[in-house]
């Protein structure tokens, strides 16, 4: 009897590189790897068609379906974060806004791709709150797309709170293109804007030297934000009980594997990479990190959960302060 089909749609990293080359698969299942260009491509086929049974989510977008779905969500979270980054560095300013600091950004106008807080601007604002006594409310939003024009998602609630002004870009105008105009002041992204890719002297980052500052971040705090988790249909756990678990499984085994590769690449000065000097970063990080640098489950994660969660709450995301262990399946 062959096993049943499981579709499961992500984003190729190293954490999940293994389960698209069929390294890994998920125990007793035929699993089928899905992708697309964005992710939030992938959140939208999940969250409007229920397209795969596994799917990659963003954590807010987890969190906005969960309190605007009254007779329950059609998916469950478990903890499994195949998507990590520090993000003092996501931040970008115009090099003539005068913006110095983070002390500077009150009363300026800021963009934002998609949604007002997306999940990487969750954590860069949550971050400037707690350290740099920054406010949400003392800045006017521009929802758009990033490097292309763009309306807002409209596969999402968008909550925000009444005393914080949020608008929509122009139809005809990026962020990028705001931000490198003078249109917008500053940039709040996930991804980094191709006017910087293109090496526009207009644009700049917050925090230029920004390794030293996530550093310091992650020395005091012991966090590595992570932006998405797995969720999987509760169709599927119905049908098949135990797939919780196999899932979790195979996406551990997956970033394993991924963590092996550049572990074993020690032994060859990391020529598997084109990246010079691979190795130093390798050990620099192996000394600053856990053996486990990027871990799943929930014991090992409930603090940067929790302060997402605080933060999403502080921020008006949320109706109410949720906990990690309210978000996730018991496994």
């Amino acid at each position: 009897m062959a096993n049943p089909v499981l579709k499961v749609g992500c984003l190729q990293y190293d954490t999940t590189r293994a389960l698209f080359d069929g390294s890994v698969s998920v125990d007793g299942f035929d699993t089928q790897m899905f992708t697309a260009a964005t992710v939030p491509e992938i959140f939208a086929r999940m969250m409007r068609d229920e397209e795969f049974d596994v799917s990659e989510m963003g954590l807010t977008f987890f969190l906005r379906a969960l309190e605007s779905t009254p007779d329950g969500l059609p998916y469950v979270a478990i903890p499994v974060f195949p998507n990590r980054i520090f993000r003092h560095s996501c931040i970008f300013v115009n090099a003539s806004s005068g913006i110095e600091s983070a002390a500077d950004l009150v009363d300026r106008r800021i963009g934002e791709f998609g949604v007002y807080g997306q999940d990487s601007g969750v954590w860069a604002k949550g971050i400037l709150m707690d350290d740099y006594e920054f406010q949400p409310r003392q800045n006017r939003w521009v929802i758009g797309g990033l490097d292309h024009p763009a309306p807002p998602f409209d596969f999402i609630p968008h909550p925000h709170p009444d005393d914080v002004e949020v608008s929509v870009a122009p139809e005809d105008m990026s962020l990028s293109a705001m931000l490198e105009a003078g249109e917008i002041d500053a940039l709040f992204t996930a991804n980094v804007p191709q006017c910087v890719l293109d090496g526009s002297t207009r644009v700049r980052r917050l925090f230029p030297d920004y390794e030293p500052v996530e550093r310091a971040y992650h020395q005091r705090t012991g966090i590595f934000p992570m932006m998405h988790t797995v969720v999987i249909s509760r169709r599927t756990l119905a049908d098949h009980p135990t797939v919780a678990r196999a899932v979790y499984d195979a996406f551990s085994k997956s970033k394993e594997t991924a963590a092996d590769r550049y572990r074993q690449g020690m032994r060859l000065y990391a020529v598997h990479t084109m990246v010079p000097w691979m190795s130093s970063l390798f050990e620099r990080n192996s000394a600053e990190f856990l053996d486990d640098w990027w871990p799943y489950g929930l014991d090992a994660n409930r603090t940067a959960l929790d302060t997402f969660l605080r933060y999403h709450f502080e921020q008006g995301l949320s109706q109410r302060r949720w906990h990690a262990d309210e978000i996730f399946q018991i496994l």
